[in-house]
């Protein structure tokens, strides 16, 4: 149970201040009637706004295609970013909707995104080991040892004192691969390339964990139920 102008502030709909206004102009009820008391405590599943049920209550999971050009970060002088695809009020939802790990502004692809912060915490975890496979073109052609180099589980990167987990790459032509990683290094594929000499130009995220995107557009997202991952995210190391 919350108090009413909290759980309207917290879903996005107006900040509590506002909240009052909503409710003298009659469109909260709780419970079938018209709600009075800002402060009273409501479930969220007896209150209607204009007669509709909240939008969300529990939560949010959404996979987003995240297009080139778009960071996820929260903060503007980055530049534009994931969130604004989304409907504005799930922008002013508190907890805020975050990413679950990140892709830089010069990779697209899959994209998680929820306002759950165990979610976030458990799917970020090196020690779940969910697969994420990204797709790279790069500016050489790839030599025949990088495989069994990034397999290993003994490449160290610049900065970095433990080695990167192994990882699989799959050659898909003399300058296109596929690499699977269980972790979630800082620009990590770019960067266990870059440590055999070869330069990422383009770089895409096709899949996280199970999922894929589908005929899903650049910009584009698509809701998932909030236990989705409670068997995919596998067992801990």
């Amino acid at each position: 149970m919350r108090r009413l102008d909290q759980l309207l502030a917290n879903l996005g709909y107006c900040s509590r201040r506002e909240a009052r206004g909503w409710i003298e102009a009659g469109h909260v009820t709780v419970r079938g009637k018209v709600a009075d008391d800002v402060g009273q405590k409501v479930a969220a599943t007896d209150v209607r706004v204009e007669g509709e049920p909240l939008d969300h209550p529990e939560g949010v999971l959404l996979l987003v295609h995240k297009p080139l050009g778009l960071v996820c970060s929260h903060e503007e002088r980055e530049g534009p970013n994931v969130y604004s695809l989304l409907p504005e009020r799930w922008r002013r939802r508190n907890p805020v909707i975050t990413s679950i790990g990140r892709l830089d502004k010069e990779t697209s692809g899959l994209l998680l995104l929820t306002d759950q912060s165990e979610l976030v915490h458990r799917l970020t975890s090196p020690k779940h080991k969910v697969p994420k496979v990204y797709r790279a073109t790069v500016d050489r052609d790839l030599a025949a040892d990088l495989g069994p180099l990034f397999a290993a589980g003994t490449l160290i990167l610049e900065g970095e004192k433990a080695p990167c987990a192994p990882a699989a790459l799959r050659i898909l032509g003399a300058r296109e691969a596929e690499l699977t990683l269980t972790e979630g290094k800082y620009h990590q594929v770019r960067r266990m390339f870059a440590a055999a000499g070869t330069t990422v130009l383009t770089l895409h995220r096709a899949h996280f964990g199970g999922l894929e995107l589908g005929d899903l557009a650049p910009g584009q997202w698509r809701e998932l139920a909030l236990d989705h991952f409670a068997v995919d995210a596998g067992p801990s190391a």
